[in-house]
């Protein structure tokens, strides 16, 4: 995790000098939070940890990002008056980490027993870790845009989110459900701040988890599954 945390911190430093080296850096450079809000809404009672689903394991992987790779690190940009782009950055976390960690936070409220590690998988059945029974999740961010122009008298935030997402059974190794799911914003705002963005980009990835476990075949697959997998935790 430090590792990571580093390298994150290292990577993103390279790529900032990098913008300012080659004149690519405009009135500014932006950072904001992009983390799922747990508590916001109700939660229907169909995705609720039914009796007994709450003593199985259900483990997240890290997602992965298959946007262009020399602009993983950017989640957006803010369109300056005079039409030049400045680039929005993650703070303190990769996107790929924020969406599974939203997951997370998500099936944890809706009652789900899940495994504190963050699993490394990279979608093929023949990677799956066998034998620890539960359901392993995993995925790729297809598109992402936090976006905002500015403008008079207002300013124009637009989100976009587009996820794959897949579902494993851990004791027989194999995959059993692929989704995709996708979530659009729009908004006028007479105020620019990067915390308005980070609302943004927070309540994009919340609308696109929700979506996914509130569609009746995602959810009543991935109960029926965790239902026939194993072990129970002590």
């Amino acid at each position: 995790m430090k590792t990571k945390g580093l390298w994150f911190a290292g990577g993103l430093g390279v790529l900032l000098m990098v913008f300012v080296l080659t004149g690519c850096v405009g009135p500014g450079l932006y950072s904001i939070y992009m983390d799922y809000d747990a508590e916001a809404d109700a939660i229907s009672d169909d995705v609720k940890a039914k009796p007994g689903m709450a003593e199985k394991i259900v483990a997240v992987a890290e997602f992965a990002d298959a946007r262009d790779s020399s602009g993983q690190q950017i989640i957006g940009h803010v369109v300056e008056k005079d039409g030049f782009k400045s680039p929005i950055f993650p703070k303190h976390v990769l996107a790929g980490r924020a969406v599974s960690g939203g997951i997370k936070k998500y099936l944890k409220k809706v009652g789900y027993r899940v495994s504190e590690k963050m699993e490394s998988w990279d979608l093929k059945e023949e990677n799956i870790l066998i034998g620890e029974g539960g359901v392993l999740i995993g995925g790729r961010i297809d598109r992402l845009e936090i976006d905002c122009r500015k403008g008079f008298p207002t300013n124009t935030y637009e989100s976009f989110i587009k996820l794959t997402v897949v579902f494993a059974d851990r004791e027989k190794g194999k995959i059993f459900l692929e989704r995709q799911v996708e979530s659009r914003l729009s908004q006028e705002h007479m105020g620019f701040s990067e915390n308005i963005l980070s609302e943004q980009a927070s309540l994009v990835l919340k609308n696109a988890i929700e979506k996914l476990f509130e569609d009746k075949n995602t959810i009543r697959y991935f109960q029926h599954h965790l239902m026939q997998s194993g072990p129970l935790l002590p």
